[in-house]
């Protein structure tokens, strides 16, 4: 095996499009040693190798003073003078993205980008991809010898310290951060993506909705494929012929019948026995800007779990659809809850984000969602409030809430005004602030327990049948509003402080 390290020069680029084809260059150049010499692994004995260590590509800029194109932008600048970097990965998914940021930072500090090869080594499991299985191969003694010879994940440097704003450089001299994520955690939550929800990383679309109930998906699926079946009428071929393709959990692909294709080919995909545990569905386009639909379950801990990782991919929006117990007399099942704010209860992510750090509402969400509900429902102007409500949505962490006392229950949601509670969109919410991700919520009724209304097995069922498919026809009209206003437009200022990355 070749003990020789793949290392290219630093480079200064004014042209993003050149310094992004550099970045594959040393990606690709690495990631390919890293396969080659794992082969040779598995094939010659232990006594034939020696250590093996390729490593990401990194981006630098130094800066003066940014001047923003345009100050309504929340990012693509460094907001002090200094010397940024960050490490970065998966060319081939992050296309679009990288040259985008990449243009805004020669763009608003006038200054070239630097590109080389970083000291931030590339973990075997990483480079070899998420298809990978690296132990399938391999003997027992061949696996535990592995860290002798290549790198492996390092937990320490996989955390969230600059998204948490608790990064602290080690020396005056260190670059601070370009980007929210390195290549690291980036690659740890592509491999945790695919592991939750069944589906390579490179389906994922920008627009991602979060449902708790598989109605919803069946419901998703049943529309999906419908959009994928060829069609003469003329208005909805006009919709259809926007997406591309259709993909579920073992990367299972339909193309659509409308269009020539495009880049997709139909696929059987794994022949899977059991879905994963958080199943994702993708409505593609191809530039990424269809939708991503994901039964998360019930509980902030899953809501948590998949928004750490879909984090990184830097969606434009992320919206829950679920239900909710309704706690306002005026309440009918089957009402929407459109939430404005948040009392979080869930505790899952009080480490990270304290309770005291309101959780604002995003105008162009909030604005999105409304008039989604009203195009669908029909109800417009003050007529709306007849089916839906806007207020603060309590999120707890105990599914049986309704036990607790009625006075100890009832204290603090009759304090901050709730009119709903539920077990997750107030976690989608504060990660999505967290991550600088756009957020929203609109719930459904589904029972009304302080108010005698349980949510029971045939008042479920009706309600299933008479609400799924509109509460979902009204978040897809939710995303296709989001996407027309770009991203520019829909990243608020609001999720980003005084001293912030400069990547998206």
């Amino acid at each position: 095996m070749s003990k020789k390290t793949i290392i290219f020069k630093p480079k200064k680029f004014k042209d993003p499009d050149k310094a992004f084809e550099y970045v594959r260059t040393i990606y690709e150049a690495n990631t390919e040693y890293l396969r080659d010499s794992f082969e040779t692994y598995c094939c010659n004995s232990q006594t034939n190798v020696h250590k093996v260590r390729a490593y990401y590509p990194y981006i630098k800029v130094t800066t003066k003073l940014a001047r923003r194109s345009d100050s309504r932008f929340s990012y693509g600048f460094a907001s002090k003078p200094g010397t940024y970097m960050t490490t970065l990965t998966r060319p081939d998914f992050f296309d679009l993205y990288y040259k985008e940021q990449f243009m805004l930072l020669i763009k608003n500090h006038d200054v070239p980008i630097e590109i080389g090869t970083s000291s931030v080594p590339i973990p075997l499991h990483f480079g070899l991809g998420e298809n990978f299985h690296l132990e399938n191969d391999l003997t027992e003694e061949q696996v535990s010898n592995l860290p002798q010879y290549f790198d492996v994940p390092d937990l320490n440097i996989l955390d969230d310290e600059i998204a948490n704003a608790t990064y602290i450089p080690r020396s005056e001299d260190e670059a601070r951060p370009l980007a929210l994520f390195t290549a690291p955690r980036i690659d740890i939550s592509f491999q945790r993506l695919k592991h939750y929800c069944g589906s390579d990383p490179s389906h994922f679309q920008n627009y991602i909705l979060f449902t708790n109930y598989q109605f919803y998906i069946d419901e998703f699926v049943k529309m999906c494929h419908e959009m994928m079946s060829a069609t003469d009428n003329v208005n909805n071929y006009s919709e259809r012929k926007a997406y591309s393709a259709f993909v579920e959990p073992g990367n299972k692909i339909t193309i659509n019948k409308n269009i020539p294709a495009m880049g997709e080919s139909n696929n059987a995909g794994e022949n899977i026995s059991r879905l994963p545990q958080m199943p994702a569905y993708h409505l593609k386009m191809p530039d990424g800007s269809g939708i991503t639909m994901i039964n998360i379950g019930v509980g902030p801990s899953n809501a948590k779990t998949i928004t750490d990782h879909v984090a990184v991919i830097r969606p434009h929006a992320w919206l829950m659809l679920g239900h909710c117990a309704g706690l306002r007399g005026s309440q009918r099942l089957g009402d929407y809850v459109l939430a404005h704010g948040y009392l979080r209860e869930d505790n899952i992510l009080d480490e990270f984000l304290p309770t005291d750090i309101p959780i604002p509402a995003l105008a162009e969400i909030q604005q999105a969602l409304e008039e989604a509900v009203a195009h669908v429902t029909g109800q417009e102007g003050y007529d709306l409030k007849k089916i839906m409500r806007t207020g603060t949505v309590a999120t707890t962490d105990d599914r049986n809430w309704e036990l607790k006392s009625y006075l100890k229950q009832n204290t603090k949601l009759s304090q901050s005004r709730a009119i709903a509670l539920d077990m997750e969109s107030g976690t989608i919410a504060a990660n999505g602030f967290r991550f600088r991700v756009p957020y929203g919520t609109l719930l459904c009724v589904s029972d009304k327990p302080l108010h005698g209304q349980l949510k029971l097995p045939g008042m479920a069922d009706n309600f299933y049948r008479e609400r799924v498919e509109q509460h979902l026809k009204i978040g897809l009209k939710t995303m296709a509003l989001l996407r027309d206003l770009s991203p520019e437009k829909l990243h608020s200022r609001k999720l980003r402080s005084f001293d912030e990355p400069a990547f998206q």
